[in-house]
């Protein structure tokens, strides 16, 4: 759990920024889905849970652009960011205990849409607009999520058996 909380905040750290979106690209959507795909739903959540935390309390663990601390939850990516546990927790438990690819590769899936709805969700509140929240929070982002998805469903494969059940 605080492996995954600790890769959570290095993924964090590598942020590229999205020219006319606040929201930076990121690994940590790989990252989530992953704490989902490789730890059983009570141990991811608790893993997401503990990251967001740190970050709330004012340890650098958050993207390095935006608002430090608790007031970053509030802001255009925090939508995203509270979305981790949920995530996380849907994604373990739709792929269960399996080993297909097939499956893994789907649960990821929804779990990007879960972190999606998060974003989107408060840019929404944030900019008044759904047509704003898309463009802004989803579509640049939507692809290279996909792809994550793709990548965790197949680095599940080759992992050992979940570190927690």
């Amino acid at each position: 759990m605080i492996g995954f909380a600790v890769a959570l905040a290095a993924a964090s750290q590598v942020a590229i920024p999205v020219p006319g979106t606040p929201v930076p690209f990121t690994l940590q959507p790989l990252v989530v889905v992953l704490a989902g795909l490789w730890l059983g739903p009570a141990a991811a959540v608790v893993s997401m849970v503990l990251y967001i935390a740190m970050g709330a309390v004012g340890i650098p663990v958050f993207a390095p652009m935006g608002a430090p601390g608790i007031a970053r939850l509030f802001g255009p990516t925090g939508g995203y960011i509270l979305a981790y546990p949920v995530a996380a927790w849907i994604v373990a438990t739709v792929a269960g205990n399996s080993r297909r690819y097939v499956r893994l590769t789907a649960a990821a899936l929804i779990g990007m849409l879960v972190l999606h709805l998060g974003g989107f969700s408060q840019l929404v509140m944030l900019t008044g607009s759904a047509s704003s929240a898309l463009a802004l929070g989803v579509v640049p982002f939507i692809a290279f999520d996909v792809i994550k998805a793709f990548i965790a469903g197949a680095l599940s494969l080759v992992r050992g058996e979940r570190a927690i059940a």
